[in-house]
């Protein structure tokens, strides 16, 4: 089996500083590319982030850099750029034969295609896994106990990655399912979005509870037309990461629903470059793959609308209840 010793982290935002914390935090020798040259000084002069990820102590043995070329010699590569910007990326990339990991969530618009999709077309014969599952950044950074799903087609593959990014807090769970762990990734920061409003409006827990449920039972339908396990759904990746992201501010999706259920403005609440809601880029994508695949996503669709600016928080949240009754599997 490959053993993986060497690792460089692609994309400086607060999640790839974490991880990249975590992989470094015992001493090994950990790479990272950031497109800010600040973030990247700010790393390697005072071994912090203070943009992204302030308050968050990293190891010396962690070096940053804004040369993609400089991850050339590296054993794996995890990759941590928000969708929309990712294809850039990957085409930028020093060829090689080290796995590629993704820990972005999200669909691309117009192709509807997924990280791993993107690999196949940018990435031929590369090796490639998705890490997904309910993850705080400044938690995984501070070394508090942490589970998440590793996916990869290649079981030998997937649990060689596993091995190594393992630590005594972080615990990867190995899974074939990549599908299922990437849809699960890109649903579910959509409901936390649905959720933030639900916050922000001041609608209660009781409808807060609903939404996750009748969240879950969109992200399954979606995920079982597109080919995903049931399992991988109901587990780290989809189930795990929907009820963290769906409960606390300290996600930006939920935080950016939090901010428009009270009114705010999209423009405003995206402005902040320290935070992406990844799920306001996916909303209107997933929406429009679900209604290529005549999947009923009615929450989705509602998130794609108000992150849109098309329609009020208070109409959507009618036009929802208003919705005909019928029976709860459907």
């Amino acid at each position: 089996m490959t053993s993986y010793r060497n690792f460089g982290v692609v994309g400086g935002g607060a999640w790839g500083t974490a991880l990249a914390q975590l992989l470094a935090a015992d001493g090994a020798p950990v790479r990272l590319w950031a497109r800010e040259a600040d973030v990247v000084a700010a790393i390697n002069a005072e071994h912090r982030n203070p943009v992204f990820l302030p308050g968050a102590a990293l190891s010396p043995s962690l070096e940053a850099t804004g040369d993609l070329g400089d991850l050339a010699d590296l054993d794996a590569l995890l990759i941590v750029v928000p969708v929309p910007f990712l294809r850039a990326v990957l085409a930028d990339l020093p060829a090689g034969n080290a796995p590629l990991i993704f820990c972005s969530k999200g669909m691309e618009a117009g192709s509807f295609a997924f990280p791993i999709d993107m690999a196949r077309e940018l990435a031929p014969g590369r090796p490639h896994a998705v890490l997904s599952g309910p993850t705080f950044a400044n938690e995984v950074a501070a070394g508090l106990p942490t589970a998440i799903t590793l996916a990869a087609a290649d079981a030998a593959l997937a649990t060689g990655l596993a091995e190594a990014i393992a630590r005594p807090h972080f615990r990867p769970y190995v899974s074939a399912d990549v599908i299922g762990a990437e849809i699960g990734g890109a649903v579910k920061n959509i409901l936390a979005i649905a959720c933030g409003i639900v916050e922000g409006a001041g609608l209660g827990l009781n409808a807060r509870a609903a939404l996750i449920s009748r969240g879950f039972a969109e992200m399954t339908r979606f995920g079982l037309t597109r080919g995903a396990q049931a399992e991988t759904l109901a587990g780290l990746a989809g189930l795990g990461d929907l009820v963290l992201t769906c409960t606390s501010a300290n996600s930006r999706n939920f935080a950016l629903g939090q901010g428009l259920g009270r009114g705010a403005a999209i423009d405003a609440l995206m402005a902040d470059r320290r935070t992406v809601a990844e799920g306001a880029f996916s909303a209107p994508v997933v929406a429009a793959a679900a209604r290529a695949d005549g999947v009923d996503m009615p929450i989705t669709d509602t998130v794609a609308r108000l992150v849109a600016g098309e329609v009020r928080v208070a109409d959507a949240i009618q036009a929802l209840l208003s919705r005909p009754l019928r029976p709860e599997g459907r």
